[in-house]
């Protein structure tokens, strides 16, 4: 089966994850897929194939006779899709992409043009998996499970092609920051590992943002507007005072490249509470630390005008930029490198505007740079992928593989 068979079949199952959840996973339908997903593996013949109690699938890729001191290399994707734009059902069709605009839903009238997203200038003679505009298309990760999937058919079919043993396991709940917690690296056994859950083909990532959840919680005093003079503390009005006084131009909207940010998420309240969710990123160490530092000023000052207690913030670390575990191994880059070279793609390293399971499982002991899978406009109803970033990336796999020594 090849890798955009799988996809297609992979992406008809709803699997979001759910960031309020407190279940394991934390939505039943990712088990679903984990069991298909677990079938499949044990049908190529991997050894021990299984889906574990918290949600992860596992399966492992015997080393091929005089290749078992090779390093055993796990490969690592999520099956979950993101949680804040409608996951299903996936009404997915093939584009032969020969320019200008793409008419997603017609009756809707969405469309996907070049200037707004001009990488389609990239696609001409390509085929393009694409949504119907009303949900995401699930590439981020389903694409990378399918070609670490076709991958391993393909090294079964072909023993002539030398490897060491192989780890695969797939997670639940990336999407939502805990898919690391789910991996078992005593069971996994692995000396290093790769995460193919990238963006466009020929990406490699060993940078990732430091991250922070924050959150802002606003006690006011509520009383009759009509006698509200001198007593009433607004606890909206305070909430629109802090985000006034986060540093202007330091958001998603105006930052790229190394360039840290400031996002509010949400914001919900009324007169007597308001809280404000927030993440915070960058990738230095230190300006992240300074970030975290800001938003506790802010409080501060809010308290000295309004009271203490009117403002709490609650600041909780997600990960950690992983290029500091991944450095010390730099054999791990230069497997990549010449893995997307054999196949015709020049590898782009760039940093990673976000994090993936590689920075925890790499700050966890499994060194874990990230590779791409081929999609573009993650979370949203404008993503798509070319059908032959799917085979290339399976193929970038296969080498990757058979060339570490």
């Amino acid at each position: 089966m090849t890798a955009l068979e799988r996809f297609l079949r992979y992406i008809q199952y709803d699997t979001q994850s759910e960031e309020a959840s407190r279940t394991t996973p934390s939505t039943d339908k990712q088990r679903l897929l984990g069991a298909y997903l677990a079938q499949e593996l044990q049908e190529m013949g991997l050894e021990k194939s299984h889906l574990a109690e918290n949600g992860a699938v596992y399966g492992w890729l015997p080393a091929t006779p005089g290749r078992e001191e090779r390093p055993v290399i796990a490969l690592i994707a999520h099956m979950d899709t993101a949680p804040r734009v409608p996951g299903g059902p996936v009404k997915a069709r093939l584009v032969p992409y020969t320019g200008g605009e793409i008419v997603l839903n017609q009756e809707k009238g969405i469309v996907m043009t070049p200037e707004e997203f001009p990488d389609l200038l990239e696609q001409v003679g390509k085929t393009l998996v694409v949504t119907d505009g009303t949900t995401l298309l699930g590439a981020d990760d389903k694409a990378g499970v399918a070609e670490i999937f076709a991958a391993m058919e393909w090294l079964v079919a072909h023993p002539e092609r030398a490897h060491g043993r192989v780890a695969v396991c797939i997670t639940p709940d990336e999407e939502v920051g805990r898919g690391a917690d789910y991996v078992d690296l005593k069971t996994l056994g692995a000396d290093f590992g790769y995460t193919v859950d990238g963006g466009p083909l020929g990406t490699l990532e060993y940078e990732n943002f430091n991250a922070a959840g924050v959150r802002v919680t606003f006690h006011g005093v509520n009383i009759h507007p009509g006698e509200g003079k001198g007593k009433m503390k607004n606890a909206c009005l305070m909430a629109a005072r802090f985000i006034a006084m986060v540093p202007p131009g330091e958001d998603p909207a105006h930052t790229a490249g190394y360039e840290g940010f400031y996002h509010l998420c949400n914001m919900t309240g009324d007169e007597s509470e308001a809280v404000l969710d927030w993440i915070i990123r960058d990738h230095d160490r230190d300006r992240f630390e300074a970030r975290k530092e800001t938003f506790r000023c802010l409080t501060e000052v809010l308290c000295q005008e309004y009271g203490a207690d009117s403002v709490k913030t609650e600041i909780t670390d997600t990960y950690f930029n992983m290029k500091e575990h991944i450095l010390p191994h730099p054999q791990l880059l230069d497997w990549a490198r010449e893995a997307f070279r054999k196949i015709g793609v020049v590898p782009k390293e760039v940093p990673i505007r976000g994090g993936t399971d590689g920075a925890r499982l790499s700050e966890m002991g499994l060194p874990c740079p990230n590779l791409s899978t081929g999609g573009y406009h993650f979370h949203g109803v404008y993503e798509y992928i070319p059908t032959e970033s799917l085979d290339k990336m399976t193929e970038m796999i296969e080498e990757l593989l058979c060339g570490i020594d």
